[in-house]
């Protein structure tokens, strides 16, 4: 691989390095205490985990109107980057913003919330588009996984930062520990930013033949949607796979977004659940380039499979656990999965979509994800609400990875076997 591509496909993982500071600390770590404990401070644990359910979910249904559409747009103006950058800084605005919340003001914390996952969200789409022009077929897998587990790693650091400063805030010259989260929210915004350089310093976009502007833009943009959900229609396997991402990759997400706050409802302490996320986050760097591997040797299927296999297993022990030790070992087989199945996905879609029509499909793949998002989080508040147990909560989630794996095994993986 020539240099110049290898600077590229660096720069284009580091954007994963940059934003999964705030999937990691924010959306999965600090925010759902922060949320139960000083935002919703005295309400039952089950009140708090379904408004915490709801924002998600709020968040997800717009990502759900917009993604196809700003999809297609990109690529008509062939302006991936510049949508990308666009919906970074919004989401770094409203991810420093958490940083002024005041205690008990949970609905101001749901708005920032909220638009913050619509920035972090939305730049996924113009990311996850960019991985054709980074790297070639043969190593779509590696590269997908090694931007996953680049992230991992980058979200770790700064999160491990984040537990030392709310642990030790005397170290830092910090007054408490409510005080060390909400500067938390700070340091992400900034690491966010700073990390987003360099893809927009080394990742070069193909120029497009033409460059369209305001309302033109958006007529063709909605046109091409339409165009775009006819078309994926026709490719069976492709729209086979998108049914079966839609929920497998349900289940994935709620995990990762409520996994700390359904510890909390089971009344293990704040502490246990963040080291039992750095747990997952450490594990996740190594296994996304080990499923890496596996995807290139194997193909993407076979490791997706291996991963919800896991996940099955997890869920199911989750809803038996009672130490904080289970949740420990739980964390390490989070992390030995997660990332597998999420870089995998990712690659095997891009090897069975058209070429030159990246974000416009990559906005279908995320509408997907992010519509099964809207009903993962609901669906796991609800039930526990109307069961009065979180455990059985939990236990709803088995249905999404049994019937995602069942699809995803008639898929065939590849551009020629999409069109069958």
């Amino acid at each position: 691989m020539s240099s110049k591509r290898e600077r590229q496909k660096w720069g284009w993982a580091l954007y994963d390095w940059a934003n999964s500071a705030f999937s990691t600390t924010v959306m999965a770590g600090f925010f759902p205490v922060f949320f139960k404990e000083y935002w919703n401070a005295g309400l039952d644990v089950t009140t708090s985990t379904f408004r915490l359910g709801m924002a998600n979910s709020v968040a997800s249904l717009v990502i759900v109107l917009m993604a196809p559409v700003l999809g297609a747009m990109a690529d008509s103006m062939n302006r991936r980057k510049a949508m990308l950058f666009s919906f970074a800084f919004f989401g770094v605005l409203m991810t420093a913003g958490l940083y002024l919340v005041g205690r008990g003001d949970w609905l101001t914390a749901v708005f920032l919330y909220i638009g913050a996952v619509i920035g972090f969200s939305g730049s996924n789409i113009f990311y996850d588009s960019l991985l054709p022009f980074v790297s070639d077929e043969k190593d779509v897998d590696r590269t997908s996984a090694l931007g996953f587990a680049v992230g991992y790693l980058g979200g770790g650091i700064l999160l491990a930062l984040n537990v030392l400063m709310t642990t030790y805030p005397s170290w830092f010259g910090i007054a408490d520990a409510a005080a060390a989260v909400r500067l938390s929210f700070l340091l992400v915004a900034g690491w966010w930013l700073l990390f987003s350089i360099p893809l927009f310093l080394l990742v070069e976009e193909p120029a497009g033949e033409t460059r369209p502007h305001g309302l033109t833009v958006i007529r063709e943009g909605f046109g091409r949607v339409w165009h775009t959900l006819h078309e994926v229609r026709q490719l069976r396997h492709v729209w086979i796979f998108l049914i079966a991402y839609w929920l497998y990759i349900d289940g994935v997400d709620t995990i990762v977004r409520m996994a700390v706050d359904y510890g909390l409802s089971l009344g293990f302490e704040r502490g246990s659940l963040i080291r039992a996320l750095l747990i997952t986050q450490f594990v996740g760097f190594p296994s996304a380039l080990l499923f890496g591997r596996l995807g290139s040797r194997y193909g993407p299927r076979a490791g997706i499979l291996l991963g919800l296999g896991i996940y099955i297993l997890v869920t199911f022990r989750a809803s038996r656990m009672t130490t904080a030790d289970e949740f420990y070992f739980l964390a390490f087989m989070i992390g030995l999965a997660q990332g597998g199945v999420q870089a995998l996905s990712r690659s095997l879609y891009a090897r069975m979509i058209p070429a030159g029509r990246t974000a416009e499909f990559f906005g279908f793949y995320n509408m997907l994800g992010k519509f099964a998002a809207i009903l993962g989080p609901v669906l796991m508040g609800w039930v526990g609400v109307v069961s009065g147990s979180p455990r059985v909560g939990i236990l709803s989630l088995l249905v999404l990875f049994i019937l995602g794996g069942i699809l995803l095994m008639t898929v065939v993986p590849d551009r020629e076997g999409a069109r069958k």
